[in-house]
């Protein structure tokens, strides 16, 4: 019964050995890759410029209220109590529109990262799909993470699906 244990182990051994080298699998440094392509670099230093102009009108806009508060703090014992008041809710209106300038920066900049990364994205992954099915390789993992990035043969989502009783 011993031996019949052991010469079992060896021969799933055997198979599991053989099976793993039956996968050609591959990876690929994506970061890399993206940070040597030119389109990238330009998308990068174009979305730079863009951030800075942003950032550069939201100082001035922050400059513009800190002078007056300055003014208004200064000028405060001077005036009257509804003039304060008044003051006092302009200086909120203008930190309410630097938030605001904040958020659609932000968005901005966001919106114009998916325009200019979608396309480079594409061609890096079209790339991927040559060089896979060129060289014959079934999985393409990224260096830096466990991510797949191509996979090719059979689909075992649908059959684990029913396993599970998922439609």
């Amino acid at each position: 019964m011993k031996k019949l244990s052991v010469l079992f182990a060896a021969v799933m051994m055997f198979v599991s050995v053989g099976m793993a080298k039956a996968q050609k699998m591959a990876t690929l440094d994506v970061l890399g890759v993206l940070n040597a392509m030119p389109e990238k670099k330009k998308a990068d230093a174009d979305l730079k410029t863009f951030y800075d102009t942003k950032q550069g009108e939201i100082k001035k806009k922050y400059d513009a209220g800190q002078a007056k508060l300055k003014q208004y703090s200064e000028e405060a014992p001077k005036k009257t109590a509804d003039e304060n008041k008044a003051r006092e809710a302009e200086l909120q209106k203008i930190q309410e529109e630097i938030a605001q300038m904040q958020d659609k920066a932000q968005k901005d900049l966001q919106a114009k990262q998916e325009v200019a990364f979608g396309p480079i994205e594409k061609k890096l992954n079209d790339a991927v799909d040559k060089v896979a099915k060129a060289n014959g390789y079934e999985y393409v993992m990224d260096a830096n993470s466990p991510a797949f990035l191509y996979k090719a043969g059979a689909d075992a989502t649908a059959a684990v699906k029913k396993e599970l009783g998922i439609q």
